[in-house]
């Protein structure tokens, strides 16, 4: 009996744990990257390399709103996305029609 339950707090603290980790790693912002076709939504958060693979925009040059302290905008798969530089979360799409 001692072993089952020995076993089965063991299972609970590692399946647990796992759960933690997955937590966050979304709460980090730089979570899973979602490719070179994926079209962004507002409230979603750009991976490491998204992020990184995405240019970065002059919002003067292409007409838009001056970015708050902390956001850029980027330009990925065809949209101009601002998104907060410290997690990667999407505050604003604009659809690039030049593209």
């Amino acid at each position: 009996m001692k072993t089952l339950i020995a076993v089965a707090t063991a299972a609970a603290l590692i399946i647990g744990s796992a759960g933690v980790a997955s937590a966050q790693d979304q709460r980090s912002g730089w979570g899973q990257d979602q490719g070179s076709g994926h079209q962004w939504n507002r409230g979603e958060r750009m991976g490491q390399n998204d992020w990184n693979g995405a240019q970065r925009v002059d919002y003067r040059r292409h007409h838009l709103r001056r970015p708050p302290n902390g956001y850029e905008w980027r330009q990925s798969n065809g949209q101009y996305v601002l998104a907060a530089v410290a997690t990667g979360l999407i505050a604003s799409i604009v659809l690039n029609a030049g593209r």
